[in-house]
């Protein structure tokens, strides 16, 4: 792909300029990882010593919203396993759950007791200037707990950031090579959801789950949507960001648009709402509600069919064209 950059009605090429050094994505990474990835960095270079090794990891960060560590590897080479690698460093955190608490309570400050972690929402991060076709073949499966990103610098102080996504319906756990392996062992316990297993997690019933499908295909084709689904909810992103969540019951689909947050859970429960700005609905209709407690408020309604499905995209659309 080739960038330009218009001057006067003539284009002039913008030029890639290769990061020399690891530390170099690192450093820049760390700095902007709320922005980047909507995670909480943590710590650098952190060390595990596990079964007579000892691993370093690269970045440590924290997803306040799943409540689930995150692991950031940086490669510049492309001479080394994704599985393996992958496989390896999330088997260190499972098998060491204590260490990476313990650094999280010591870098934010707070008591072991306050800390909720989901384990099997962990997952790691590979960012790299570049990855050959073996790697991003290896992670070709619907159910993986790895992100390949790729990074690229330009002459015109651009940074670009596009992650590899798999188009596999297919699951590692068919090829995973037997029972006991690291690989079994990580999948026993961390879980990359479809949407589906939300849904069938929640026992919804067959027609909500078309109302959901109807709903996805009208939203889809939006720019940068992504569907992030959760064991409770399933969030719509854009921008790396929730906008709406959809919280599944039997018979219907509660849905959540977020107003305004109060305060941020990062460990510490900081008070944000003067710096948040406010989302306000524009629904002359009155189908959303108002729900609000001591940390967020929210826009709520029960969608149960696609009767009002024209109105109902046009207040989400209010909120995907803020974020």
């Amino acid at each position: 792909m080739e960038l330009f950059s218009i001057k006067n009605k003539n284009l002039d090429p913008i030029e890639l300029v290769p990061f020399e050094k690891e530390k170099e994505i690192q450093e820049l990474v760390e700095s902007n990882t709320e922005s980047l990835f909507d995670l909480e960095f943590i710590s650098s270079e952190f060390n595990v010593y596990s079964q007579n090794k000892n691993f370093r990891i690269d970045s440590l960060c924290f997803d306040n919203e799943s409540q689930s560590f995150v692991i950031i590897e940086y490669k510049k080479g492309d001479s080394y396993s994704v599985i393996d690698q992958g496989y390896s460093y999330l088997s260190t955190m499972l098998n060491n759950k204590d260490s990476f608490i313990i650094e999280y309570c010591k870098r934010k400050k707070v008591l072991v007791n306050d800390v909720q972690v989901d384990w099997s929402q962990s997952r790691i991060i590979f960012i790299s200037p570049s990855f050959n076709t073996y790697q991003k073949n290896s992670v070709n499966f619907q159910d993986i707990p790895f992100e390949l990103w790729e990074i690229k610098r330009y002459n015109n102080n651009t940074v670009v950031l596009n992650q590899h996504l798999s188009n596999s319906r297919e699951s590692i756990k068919k090829v995973e090579g037997g029972k006991d392996t690291i690989i079994d062992k990580v999948n026993n316990e961390v879980q990359v959801l479809s949407e589906d297993d939300t849904m069938n997690g929640k026992k919804v019933d067959e027609k909500i789950k078309q109302v959901f499908y109807r709903l996805k295909e009208k939203i889809i084709s939006w720019d940068d949507i992504s569907f992030n689904p959760k064991k409770n909810y399933i969030g719509i992103k854009r921008n790396k960001k929730n906008f709406v969540f959809l919280n599944f019951r039997k018979n219907y689909i509660r849905v959540h648009i977020l107003s305004k947050i109060k305060t941020k859970w990062d460990g510490t429960r900081v008070n944000v709402e003067k710096s948040t700005k406010e989302f306000i609905l524009d629904d002359p209709k009155e189908m959303f509600t108002i729900w609000e407690n001591d940390y967020k408020k929210l826009y709520s309604y029960d969608l149960k069919d696609t009767k009002d499905l024209d109105y109902f995209l046009l207040m989400i659309k209010q909120k995907y064209d803020s974020v």
